[in-house]
């Protein structure tokens, strides 16, 4: 018997559900101004953090074919480390990045709502909200690879 279950095989409908409400974020996530860069860097910070080998691949291959480049992939981790005035990552890509660290590391501090609180300053309601379930939709994905046990696939 394998160590792992696909839950996705186990129960397609569970599956699909969860599918939908990842399709239905990318729309709000995009209705809300965020580039698509934007949204892939958030997915990879969430999957970082997550340590899921099989969300890293996937988000790296979009976020490469949504033109980003392989310096900000490579400084990702440490973001925090840059400053918006850089032209590293802009005020917007550190405030929703700040939104995924706070929303994937849980329970929240001191920091988390202080990084929450000036992230919803610099992106308004609508995007911060965007940003938001952006976060807790990558984290369910990221835990549903993780307990299946899905594999990189090779290239």
């Amino acid at each position: 018997m394998s160590r792992h279950l696909f839950l996705d095989k186990a129960d397609p409908a569970s599956w699909k559900a969860i599918s939908a409400l990842g399709e239905e974020v990318a729309r709000t996530v995009a209705a809300a101004g965020i580039s698509k860069r934007c949204m892939e860097l958030v997915n990879l910070r969430v999957s970082q953090i997550n340590g899921c080998a099989y969300c890293l691949d996937l988000h790296t291959k979009r976020a490469l074919k949504a033109g980003e480049t392989s310096r900000r992939l490579g400084v990702l981790a440490a973001w925090r480390e840059t400053d918006p005035g850089d032209g590293l990552f802009d005020a917007t890509e550190h405030a929703a990045l700040a939104v995924a660290e706070a929303a994937t590391r849980l329970p929240l501090s001191e920091e988390s709502h202080a990084d929450l609180a000036a992230a919803r300053g610099v992106l308004g309601d609508q995007a911060f909200a965007a940003v938001e379930w952006l976060a807790l939709a990558m984290n369910a994905f990221n835990r549903i690879s993780i307990l299946s046990g899905h594999p990189v696939r090779p290239e």
